[in-house]
C-alpha cells in the first residue's frame, strides 16, 4: 500500500449506529473527514470536515492535493463502489491509494425490503441525467431500480408500470410507499414494468422515428447493424446520419455504447436529436457539417456510411480512423454510389450484399408486393493499422 492513502467509508441512513466497528475505526483515526453536508452530520467527533463543493468533480484532485500530507476518510453513501465517490476515487488515485469499507447499498435495503433478487434486478441511475435514459430499460414484467431523477418524471415515461418510492432506506425516517409526487430526496424508485416497451434488438418499427424519408428502413437497419456488430462500451460514427436511426440502435444495444452522429442538414441533425431523446439515448452526440472535413473525433470502433458516400474523402477518412478489428458497413441506393462501393470493395476486400425488400400493400380489394430501392452494402473489417 502506497502513501497517502485516502479511506472510503460507507454509510447509510442509520448514521454512526449502523457503522461496523472497523468503519467506526477508520473514521475516528481520521485528520479531515470529507463528504456530503448530510454525510458529514451524521458522524460525531473532533475532524476538519470538508463538505463536497459543487461541482465535484472538477474540483476534486485539487482538493486531495490540498490534503495529500494528512490522512482523509472520505464518507461515501451506501456501497462507495456502486454508483459512488469510491469508484470515482479508483479512477483518478489508482486502486493502490484507496481503501474501502462498504455499507449496504441502497439497492441492497430496497431488494430486502420488496422481497427482490438482486440479480434479476436492472438498476438506473439517473443522477443528473435525463429520465428518458430510462426508456431502454422499460421491457415488458422487467424489475427495475431507480437511483436518483425525478419520481414523477418516470411515473410518466412508465404509465403502465407499478412504482414503489422506499425513502432513507435503513434510518429511523424510512418509508416505503407508492406517491412519486410525495419522495423524500433520499429515495430509491422500485419499477415493475407493464407489458409495453420496446425491443432493444435493432429492426425498430420506421413508425417510431421521426423522419423526411431519409432513414434506414427497418429490414435494411436490422441487417446494417449485424454487420455493425455493436459491443459494450463501442463508439460508432454515423456519418450521413440522416434521421439518426443507426446511432439510436446502435446506442440501445447497451448503456455503455455511444455514437457520433453527423449531418450536414441543420433541421435533419435537430431531428436526430429528437428522435435519440425520444427512444431512450439522449447522450448521441449530434455534428452538423460536411463529411469528410468535420471528421475529426475520438477513433471509432466502426463506421457507418448511410449518406455522403460520393463526397471526396469520406470512405478514405473514414477507414483511416479505424483501428485494428474495426469495422466500416456503407450503403449506397444510387448508381453513383454504387460504384463507389465496388471501387472500394476491389481495394480493400470485405462483403457486398445486395438487399431487395418488398412490404405487403393493399391492391385493390387484395393485397400486393410494394418493392423498395435495393439497398447495396459493403461490409469490411480492418485487420491491421
Amino acid at each position: 500500500m502506497t502513501e497517502h492513502v485516502v479511506r472510503v467509508v460507507g454509510i447509510g441512513a442509520d448514521g454512526w449506529e449502523g457503522l461496523a466497528p472497523a468503519a467506526r475505526d477508520e473514521i475516528t483515526r481520521a485528520d479531515v473527514l470529507m463528504g456530503s453536508a448530510r454525510q458529514l452530520d451524521l458522524v460525531p467527533g473532533e475532524f476538519e470536515r470538508v463538505p463536497w463543493p459543487s461541482p465535484l468533480l472538477p474540483a476534486l484532485p485539487d482538493l486531495l492535493r490540498r490534503h495529500a500530507d494528512r490522512r482523509v476518510c472520505v464518507l461515501a453513501s451506501g456501497d462507495p463502489m456502486f454508483h459512488g465517490i469510491g469508484s470515482t476515487l479508483v479512477r483518478l488515485l489508482g486502486p493502490d491509494r484507496v481503501r474501502v469499507w462498504p455499507h449496504p447499498s441502497s439497492v441492497s435495503l430496497a431488494c430486502a425490503r420488496l422481497g427482490w433478487a438482486l440479480d434479476q434486478v436492472d438498476v438506473v441511475s439517473l443522477v443528473g441525467r435525463p429520465a428518458s435514459l430510462l426508456l431502454p430499460h422499460l421491457q415488458p414484467h422487467r424489475r427495475l431500480l431507480v437511483l436518483g431523477g425525478s419520481p414523477t418524471e418516470v411515473a410518466a415515461l412508465a404509465p403502465d408500470a407499478r412504482l414503489t418510492v422506499l425513502e432513507q432506506l435503513g434510518g429511523p425516517r424510512e418509508r416505503v410507499h407508492h406517491d412519486p409526487a410525495d419522495a423524500d430526496p433520499l429515495h430509491v424508485l422500485a419499477v415493475e414494468c407493464g407489458p409495453g416497451g420496446l425491443t432493444r434488438v435493432p429492426g425498430l418499427p420506421d413508425a417510431v422515428f421521426e423522419h423526411d424519408g431519409q432513414l434506414t428502413k427497418r429490414e435494411v437497419r436490422a441487417i446494417t447493424m449485424a454487420l455493425l456488430a455493436p459491443r459494450p462500451g463501442e463508439v460508432l460514427w454515423d456519418v450521413g446520419a440522416g434521421a439518426g436511426s443507426i446511432a439510436v440502435e446502435w446506442c440501445r444495444t447497451h448503456p455503455s455504447c455511444r455514437a457520433i452522429a453527423v449531418e450536414r442538414d441543420p433541421e435533419r441533425a435537430a431531428r436526430i436529436g429528437r428522435n435519440a431523446s425520444a427512444l431512450g439515448v439522449p447522450g448521441i452526440r449530434v455534428v452538423v457539417g460536411r463529411s469528410p472535413q468535420v471528421l475529426d473525433f475520438e477513433r471509432p470502433d466502426a463506421v457507418f456510411i448511410g449518406g455522403g458516400l460520393t463526397a471526396p474523402g469520406v470512405v478514405e477518412r473514414c477507414w483511416a480512423a479505424l483501428g485494428a478489428g474495426g469495422r466500416l458497413v456503407a450503403n449506397a441506393v444510387t448508381l453513383e454510389s454504387e460504384a463507389v462501393v465496388a471501387r472500394w470493395h476491389a481495394e480493400l476486400g470485405g462483403e457486398l450484399t445486395r438487399v431487395a425488400v418488398s412490404r405487403g400493400a393493399p391492391v385493390g380489394g387484395f393485397t400486393g408486393w410494394r418493392p423498395h430501392m435495393p439497398v447495396t452494402t459493403w461490409a469490411v473489417t480492418k485487420e491491421s493499422e
